[in-house]
């Protein structure tokens, strides 16, 4: 299995390939025409705001960021992002994937979207909150249930 073993920043860009050749060479429509795509920049640098933030929250409880080791983790961070989703980074790294889709403009790209988040989801996240349940225990079960694991 390749759970916990390929680095979500791999499985983003991977994606981001796979958006621009089905958009160059299997193009659905083009729904994001210019110069209403460049409006996708905006959303890859609220993206990257998300990622710094999110990565500013885990050097300031000098915690471990390393998504291959969530073992390594030693403090669980619920403040600041992580109030609103359990996983900022990853939503960070959708928004990425979003921007680019509306850069790219084609409705072949969007399909990826979903495809990203089931493959984050099942590979990355799902065995990571097995290890901070196992390792946090109550506190990250309640954790759980007072916020979304995306949005």
């Amino acid at each position: 299995m390749l759970k916990l073993r390929i680095p979500p920043p791999i499985y983003m860009l991977m994606m981001a390939g796979l958006m621009w050749l089905l958009s160059h060479f299997l193009p659905i429509a083009q729904i994001v025409t210019a110069p209403w795509n460049q409006f996708g920049f905006l959303m890859m640098f609220i993206a990257l705001f998300t990622d710094g933030v999110s990565l500013i929250q885990f050097f300031r409880v000098h915690t471990s960021i390393n998504p291959l080791h969530p073992e390594k983790a030693n403090t669980l961070v619920v403040t600041g992002m992580y109030r609103l989703t359990r996983n900022p980074m990853y939503l960070g790294l959708l928004l990425l994937l979003i921007g680019w889709a509306m850069v790219l403009g084609s409705a072949s790209s969007f399909i990826v979207l979903p495809l990203f988040v089931v493959i984050l989801t099942v590979q990355q996240i799902i065995p990571e909150e097995e290890v901070l349940e196992q390792k946090f225990g109550q506190q990250y079960r309640d954790y759980k249930q007072s916020v979304r694991r995306w949005l």
